[in-house]
């Protein structure tokens, strides 16, 4: 069985149930720690409709708190999920700005990683920082079947 994740009549992926309900209960914790909506509704009948306008919102504020933590912990539970989010808006036609992302982050580091011996880490340098991000939803797309 599996369920479906469209943006209009197309298809972005096809999970299986598991697959699908681990992540949706992922996008609810997102959601909640980047005060946005996601834009992917509820599942009805196995199918979830996805709205672009919030979803592309989404997907720039998850880049964006993603660039701005150095928190190895941290990146470690969100890259899964921001590679597979990452997946379906290449799918869905949205096109991160990755240079502006790979700027500077505007504003205050979140979830800096404090080492007693080194001191505060900082996000890697330019577009260094999303180089095993893309690779990583590049591997996840073709796994994830529409």
């Amino acid at each position: 069985m599996s369920q479906y994740f469209d943006m209009g009549d197309e298809t972005l992926w096809n999970p299986s149930n598991g697959a699908s309900r681990m992540f949706r209960r992922q996008v609810a914790v997102f959601e909640g720690e980047l005060a946005l909506p996601s834009g992917i509704g509820p599942m009805e009948n196995d199918e979830c409709q996805i709205d672009p306008i919030a979803f592309e919102t989404f997907v720039d504020a998850l880049l964006a708190q993603h660039r701005r933590t150095s928190h190895a912990i941290v990146l470690a539970l969100s890259e899964g999920f921001t590679a597979t989010v990452l997946v379906l808006a290449e799918r869905a036609g949205i096109r991160p700005d990755w240079a502006k992302l790979g700027a500077t982050p505007d504003g205050p580091l979140e979830d800096v990683q404090v080492n007693a011996l080194r001191g505060m880490s900082a996000p890697a340098e330019g577009a260094a920082w999303s180089v095993g991000l893309r690779e990583k939803a590049r591997e996840l797309g073709r796994r994830m079947p529409r």
